[in-house]
């Protein structure tokens, strides 16, 4: 196992050589810029972030200023950076800390933590950067390193793997130079240690990366399992009679809201009743129809019913009726129930 001394040896040697020392918000590293400059680089990239910190700055320099605004103001500063609820909450974090702390960010970790979008990366990430004081991060960079380096086998969002990552994280920092080797750590994931096509060969943690050495480092971290997808099942009843067919709206909630679709029953509903009445001459299972939707799986199972006569007891209200083959293509009708139209037009 490597040691933290030469983990970090080796991150801060590459620091010095190739780390980032000249973002706005190192020029300089105020406590109130390293915190906006955290807030905005929330899931959106340094060369987009830029523009926006120095305008934002230009206009709110200090914390007072950013909380003596109206909201609208600030969020139009904010326009284009996305995920508006981030500029919300900087905006009543910034209110907090005039009102609860005398216009000065706290250097403590539990007050930062409790302030509107502040979570215990970006509490470390302040407190490392701003304040040298030796707290760890776990931003996406930094679980994308720290997975490769070891090969974490397991999902990082899970809990146990979290909680490991996070003593990992906290046991690897150096006792010198803190804010260099947080820094150094989010530039190596995002310069070398990339999600795709990593610079595996210009790392200064290649020799003993065990993603690296088992010739898969983009495997890793490894993906969120993918959660079991539901399955139903329902049976449809296509009512046949003369060249039509009976139809049924669905309700205007739900899937397929306000389209128009054969009657449906529970897959383990009696169908028994459906076979007494005088007026069938035929009776048929037809394939059963697989649709995918987005958090379920649907399997119908259509029975083939013709009438004598377009007259039958399940056609007496408003929300059913009988529609002519050549009319059904002009109603709206869900994918799959088009799809069974048009095998029964051809004669199925």
């Amino acid at each position: 196992m490597t040691s933290a001394q030469d983990f970090s040896h080796r991150l801060l040697q590459w620091f010095d050589n190739h780390g980032r020392k000249n973002l706005p918000w190192q020029q300089p590293a105020t406590p109130y810029r390293v915190w906006l400059s955290e807030i905005m680089l929330q899931q959106t990239q340094v060369v987009t972030v830029i523009p926006y910190f120095q305008k934002f700055t230009e206009r709110f320099p200090d914390i007072n200023t950013l909380a003596n605004a109206e909201v609208d103001e600030v969020l139009q500063y904010w326009a284009g950076l996305g995920y508006y609820a981030r500029g919300r909450n900087l905006h009543k974090a910034a209110q907090i800390i005039q009102s609860k702390y005398q216009g000065e960010l706290p250097a403590n970790f539990d007050a930062l933590v409790d302030l509107p979008g502040v979570g215990r990366s970006t509490a470390g990430a302040i407190l490392a950067l701003a304040f040298k004081k030796h707290y760890p991060i776990l931003d996406g960079n930094v679980k994308r390193v720290l997975a490769r380096h070891t090969a974490e086998p397991r999902w990082p969002g899970e809990k146990q793997a979290e909680i490991d990552m996070w003593q990992l994280a906290e046991e690897l920092l150096p006792k010198q130079r803190i804010n260099d080797y947080i820094q150094a750590q989010m530039d190596l994931g995002a310069t070398l240690c990339t999600r795709s096509k990593p610079r595996c060969q210009a790392c200064p943690l290649q020799s003993d990366c065990q993603a690296f050495q088992l010739g898969t480092p983009t495997e890793y971290p490894i993906k969120k399992p993918k959660k079991a997808v539901p399955h139903r099942e329902i049976r449809w009843l296509v009512y046949a009679a003369k060249g039509q067919l009976l139809l049924e709206k669905r309700p205007s909630q739900g899937i397929w809201g306000g389209l128009w679709s054969f009657p449906e029953m529970p897959i383990d509903n009696e169908i028994s009743h459906l076979l007494s009445k005088n007026d069938i001459i035929r009776f048929q299972n037809l394939p059963d129809i697989q649709h995918a939707f987005t958090h379920y799986k649907l399997t119908i199972s259509p029975i083939y019913i013709e009438l004598d006569n377009p007259v039958f007891g399940v056609a007496d209200n408003d929300k059913q009726c009988w529609v002519k083959m050549d009319d059904i293509a002009a109603l709206g009708l869900p994918a799959p129930t088009k799809t069974l139209v048009q095998q029964l037009a051809r004669g199925f």
